[in-house]
C-alpha cells in the first residue's frame, strides 16, 4: 500500500510539473535568448521562456548591464533592439477568436551604455497599443484575436531605440472580461493585504499578476484561513480574497483613488467581494459603492466564504480623469465596507482592419516563395499606411473594411527561377510589375484566371516560350515582355505556337512605366500624356513646354482633365460674369463647361504674389493625385500670360464662410464640424502617405477647405505644395511659405518642412472648429488661439474654450478628446505630434462619442481635480484615502 501512495504521489508531481512547463495555450518568448543555450525554466512558475528566433525577422541581441542583473531573474537578462528599421514586428501563431492576456515587458538596464531611456511606440496588429517610456514597465491588455497570426510591433518614433526582454500571451475563457467594445488595456490590479507578495502562476490559472496594496493607517486587515469559494470569479486565486481590508472607524469610508491618462479614458473595473468572518446575530455589514459621489452598486453585503465579484460591463468614465471609488456605510449597516480585491482597464478602440486575412496569407506566400528579405515586410502589409510594405499598393475603403493588396512591385527585386504559383493568391491584384529580374520558364496562363488583374510588366527578364493566348485575348489586360531574348512574343505581336493556325497579330498596349502603383494612376498619366501631346501641336505658346506638359508614346482616349484655351475660358465664365471669391492667387469665377457642368474658375492675377511656379505645382499634382477629398482639376489653361485653373464646382463655398456666420445663419452643430474635419483629415492623410513621392499642403486653413452639395469636405489650393524624394528623406530645406497663424514654428525656424508641419497648421483648425475664435486676437490675453487655450486647459475651463453658439449640445469626452488631439497636433517638437493617420483614428473617436449620446446635452462645468497617483512602470497605483 505504501508503495503505491508513493507511486501515485511521484505520477502527481510528474504531471503537476508537465502541466507547470507546457500550460495549453500558454507563450512565453525570452527575447534575445540564444537558441544555443537550452530553453529558461523559470523556478517560480516553472514557465519554460524559448528564444525568439523565427518570431521576427530583425533586430540585434542584447544584454542589461552587470549592475543590473541582480534585480531581475534571467528572461530579464537579455533582450533584442531595434537599431534599423522604423517598424520591427513579432510574429505569434495565436487561435483566431481567442481572448488573450498579452504581456509585453521591457527593463533598459542601460543595455547600450548610452543611458536613454526607452520612448517608442508599441502596436497590436495595425492599431497603436501604447507608448513605453519607462525604464522597467510591463504594458499588458486582454484582446480578442482577429486571425491565426498576432503581430506585436515595435515602432521608432525617432527618440530613442526599441527594445523588448519578454514576450507573454495567456489565454483566457471567453466568459472572463466581457466588455461592451474595445480591448482592455491593464491599469492595475491589487488584492487589499499587508504582505508584499505578488501572486501569480500557478497561484492563478491564467497568470495575472496580483500586487498587494498596503493598508493606510486607517484601515484593518481581515483574514482567513478557510477556503473561499472563488466560482463566480473568473478563477482568482484563494490568497487575493483570503484577505481584505475595512476602515477601523465605523463611520469612515473605504477609499481609493487613481488618474486616468488621458483624462477622458473609458475604462472598466472588477471588485471582489467576500466576507471573511462570522457575523454575530446582530451585526450586519452593507454598503454602497459609489464613484466620484455617484451611486453605482449597492446596496450590497458580502457572501460569507464566497466571492461575489461586480464586474460592470458598461465603462466608466472620471471628470478630468481623475476617479475616486468609496465604499459608504448604509444607516442600518453595522459593520464598515470590505474589500478584497480590486482591478481596472482602459477601453482601447483598435478600429482600423487589419489587412484582407486571405491577402496577407498570399502575400506571405510570395515572400516565401523569393525569400524576399526586405526590411519593411513586417507587420500588417498594409496599415498602417505609413508602414506600407515597399512595393505594395493596397485599396482603402474606411478603417472598420479590411484595405485589399492591389498592386505589386517587384522589379530589379533580384528574383530568379519561374514565375511563382503563389502569386495567384492575391486573387485582388490589379497591377503586377516583375521587370528586370532573372526569371525563367514559361509565364503561366494562371496569371489570366486572376479576375482583377489588368496590368502584368515583365519586361526584361529571360522568360522563354510563348505567351499564352488567354493573356493575348484577355479583354482589357495591358501587357508588356520586350526585352525576354527567348520568349516568342515582341511588343505589338505575339504568336501561339501551340495551333496549327495562320498566325496572327495581337495587339498590345505596352506601358512606358518603369514601376506602377495603380490602375487608375497609370490610366490617368497615359491620358494625360496623350492630350498634351496634341494640344502641344496645336499650341501657340512660345517657348519650351514645362515637364508636365511633356508628351507619351501612350496611346489612349477620353482625357478627363483638358487644356482649354484662353477664349474658351471667357466664354464658360461669361465673360467673367459672376465672382465666387478672391485669394492670392486670383480672382475666383464661376462657369459652365459644356454648358451644363459647374465650374470654379481661378484665374491668376498679373499683380499675383503667386505665379507660374505655384500654377505649375498645383496643375502638377492635381493631375496626379485623386482622393475624394482633394479638389478635382477639371482642366486649365495656359495661354501666354493667361493662366487659369478650372476645378470643381463646390456649391457650399468654404469652412471659413460658414464658421465666421457670413455663408448661412445656422450653426454646424458639433458632429457637423468632426464630420468636416475628419474628411479634411483623410485628405491630408492621403498626401502624406497614399501620395509616391508623399506630399506636403503647406498651406492648411479653413478657406482652403471647400464644402460641396452634400456638405462634404474638400482641400483646396495646392500651390504652395511640395513633395519629397522617394529615397527616405525626411524633410525639404526649402523657403519658408505658409499663412501666418498657421505656420508651424519649427519649419520658420529651421526651414526643415515635413509633414508634420501640415499637422501643426490642421490643428489650428480643428481648435477654430473647437472655439469657433480667430487664430490671432489682440484682446485677448494670450493672442494666439494655441496659446490662449493652453491657458484656459490649465486652469481647467473647457466650457470656456467651446464654442458658446452651441449651447452645451455636445459629449463632453468628444471635446475633450478633440482638444487633447488638437493639442499634441501643436507640440514644439514635430516628431512628438502625431501622424496624420492617427489623427484621423482619433477624430473618429470623437464622433462615435459624439454620436453615441444620442444628441442630448451634457453638463460641460469643470470638475476640480483630485490629486493622485503614483505609478510604477506604466501600471496605475491606485491610492487608499
Amino acid at each position: 500500500m505504501e508503495r503505491y501512495c508513493v507511486l501515485i504521489a511521484t505520477f502527481m508531481l510528474i504531471l503537476h510539473l508537465v502541466q507547470a512547463q507546457n500550460p495549453t495555450g500558454l507563450i512565453n518568448v525570452g527575447c534575445g535568448l540564444s537558441t544555443r543555450e537550452p530553453p529558461y525554466r523559470a523556478p517560480g512558475t516553472g514557465f519554460t521562456y524559448t528564444s525568439d528566433t523565427g518570431l521576427v525577422n530583425s533586430g540585434e541581441t542584447g544584454k542589461i548591464a552587470r549592475e543590473f542583473e541582480a534585480n531581475y531573474s534571467r528572461p530579464f537578462l537579455t533582450l533584442r533592439y531595434f537599431p534599423e528599421g522604423v517598424r520591427n514586428c513579432y510574429s505569434l501563431n495565436v487561435s483566431r477568436g481567442t481572448k488573450y492576456l498579452i504581456k509585453a515587458k521591457f527593463v533598459y538596464g542601460n543595455y547600450n551604455d548610452q543611458n536613454i531611456g526607452p520612448d517608442f511606440d508599441l502596436y497590436l496588429g495595425p492599431n497603436l497599443w501604447t507608448t513605453v517610456t519607462k525604464n522597467d514597465s510591463i504594458q499588458e491588455i486582454i484582446h480578442v484575436t482577429r486571425s491565426d497570426s498576432l503581430q506585436v510591433c515595435l515602432v521608432n518614433t525617432g527618440n530613442s531605440i526599441p527594445f523588448i526582454n519578454v514576450l507573454e500571451l495567456r489565454p483566457l475563457p471567453k466568459s472572463a472580461y466581457v466588455a461592451q467594445s474595445g480591448s482592455l488595456k491593464f491599469l492595475f490590479r491589487r488584492y487589499l493585504s499587508n504582505s508584499g507578495r505578488t501572486i501569480r502562476y500557478p497561484d492563478d490559472i491564467y497568470d495575472r499578476e496580483w500586487h498587494a496594496l498596503f493598508l493606510e493607517n486607517t484601515w484593518a486587515q481581515v483574514t482567513t484561513t478557510l477556503n473561499v469559494d472563488v466560482t463566480n470569479s473568473d478563477e482568482v486565486p484563494q490568497d487575493v480574497l483570503a484577505a481584505g481590508a475595512t476602515p477601523l472607524n465605523d463611520t469612515e469610508t473605504l477609499k481609493i483613488n487613481w488618474d486616468l491618462e488621458p483624462p477622458t479614458s473609458k475604462f472598466h473595473f472588477n471588485m471582489y467581494f467576500a466576507e471573511l468572518q462570522t457575523l454575530k446575530a446582530n451585526e450586519t455589514r452593507e454598503f454602497n459603492v459609489t464613484l466620484n459621489g455617484k451611486i453605482i452598486y449597492g446596496p450590497y453585503s458580502p457572501v460569507l466564504l464566497k466571492t461575489d465579484p461586480v464586474l460592470k460591463r458598461e465603462p466608466f468614465e472620471c471628470a478630468d480623469g481623475a476617479c475616486l471609488l468609496e465604499l459608504v456605510k448604509t444607516s442600518k449597516s453595522t459593520l464598515p465596507p470590505l474589500l478584497n480585491a480590486i482591478e481596472a482597464f482602459t477601453v482601447m478602440d483598435f478600429p482600423q482592419m487589419e489587412t484582407f486575412e486571405d491577402d496577407v496569407i498570399g502575400i506571405k506566400k510570395v515572400q516565401d516563395a523569393y525569400v524576399l528579405n526586405r526590411t519593411n515586410w513586417q507587420g500588417d502589409p498594409c496599415v498602417p499606411k505609413q508602414f506600407l510594405w515597399d512595393g505594395l499598393g493596397c485599396k482603402y475603403s474606411d478603417i472598420s473594411t479590411p484595405p485589399l493588396i492591389t498592386s505589386l512591385d517587384l522589379s530589379s527585386s533580384g528574383l530568379s527561377g519561374n514565375i511563382s504559383q503563389a502569386l495567384q493568391n492575391l486573387m485582388h491584384l490589379e497591377v503586377l510589375v516583375l521587370s528586370n529580374n532573372s526569371l525563367t520558364g514559361e509565364i503561366p496562363a494562371f496569371l489570366a484566371d486572376m479576375k482583377s488583374l489588368m496590368v502584368i510588366v515583365l519586361s526584361d527578364n529571360n522568360l522563354s516560350g510563348s505567351v499564352p493566348r488567354s493573356l493575348i485575348e484577355k479583354k482589357g489586360l495591358m501587357l508588356h515582355v520586350n526585352n525576354n531574348p527567348h520568349l516568342s512574343c515582341t511588343t505589338g505581336s505575339c504568336v501561339n505556337e501551340g495551333e496549327n493556325v495562320p498566325r496572327k497579330k495581337k495587339s498590345i498596349i505596352v506601358p512606358v512605366v518603369a514601376s506602377i502603383a495603380t490602375i487608375a494612376v497609370l490610366i490617368g498619366a497615359l491620358v494625360l500624356f496623350l492630350v498634351l501631346r496634341k494640344k502641344k501641336k496645336a499650341s501657340k505658346v512660345k517657348g519650351p513646354q514645362p515637364s508636365y506638359m511633356q508628351a507619351s508614346d501612350a496611346r489612349l482616349s477620353q482625357p478627363k482633365n483638358r487644356r482649354f484655351t484662353y477664349s474658351e475660358v471667357i466664354t464658360m465664365t461669361n465673360n467673367f460674369q459672376r465672382v465666387l471669391g478672391k485669394g492670392g492667387f486670383g480672382i475666383v469665377y464661376h462657369g459652365f463647361v459644356n454648358g451644363t457642368e459647374q465650374v470654379a474658375v481661378k484665374l491668376l492675377s498679373h499683380s499675383s504674389s503667386q505665379g507660374y511656379k505655384e500654377f505649375k505645382a498645383e496643375v502638377e499634382l492635381l493631375l496626379r493625385v485623386h482622393h475624394k477629398n482633394l479638389v478635382s482639376l477639371v482642366g486649365y489653361c495656359d495661354e501666354g500670360d493667361n493662366l487659369a485653373l478650372i476645378y470643381e464646382y463646390m456649391s457650399n463655398g468654404d469652412l471659413k464662410e460658414h464658421m465666421s456666420g457670413k455663408r448661412n445663419h445656422f450653426i454646424l452643430n458639433w458632429g457637423t464640424r468632426l464630420k468636416i474635419v475628419i474628411e479634411s483629415a483623410q485628405g491630408l492623410e492621403y498626401l502624406h502617405n497614399g501620395c509616391k513621392p508623399p506630399m506636403v499642403h503647406r498651406d492648411v486653413k479653413p478657406t482652403n477647405i471647400l464644402l460641396n452639395e452634400h456638405f462634404e469636405a474638400i482641400l483646396a489650393d495646392f500651390g504652395l505644395s511640395r513633395s519629397f524624394p522617394i529615397d527616405g528623406d525626411t524633410h525639404v530645406s526649402t523657403v519658408v511659405a505658409g499663412t501666418p497663424g498657421y505656420l508651424d514654428p519649427e519649419y520658420y525656424r529651421t526651414n526643415w518642412l515635413t509633414e508634420k508641419s501640415d499637422v501643426y497648421s490642421f490643428g489650428i483648425v480643428l481648435l477654430e472648429m473647437i472655439t469657433n475664435r480667430p487664430v490671432i486676437d489682440q484682446s485677448r490675453e494670450k493672442p494666439h488661439i494655441a496659446e490662449w487655450v493652453g491657458l484656459m486647459l490649465t486652469k481647467g475651463d473647457i466650457k470656456s474654450i467651446m464654442d458658446p453658439s452651441l449651447n452645451g449640445d455636445y459629449h463632453s469626452g468628444s471635446v475633450w478628446k478633440a482638444v487633447e488631439l488638437a493639442m499634441s497636433c501643436l507640440h514644439p517638437s514635430s516628431a512628438r505630434r502625431p501622424t496624420m493617420s492617427h489623427v484621423v483614428i482619433a477624430l473618429n473617436e470623437c464622433l462615435a462619442a459624439e454620436n453615441s449620446r444620442g444628441g442630448a446635452s451634457r453638463d460641460m462645468d469643470s470638475k476640480s481635480s483630485i490629486d493622485v497617483s503614483l505609478t510604477y512602470g506604466t501600471e496605475v497605483t491606485p491610492m487608499a484615502r
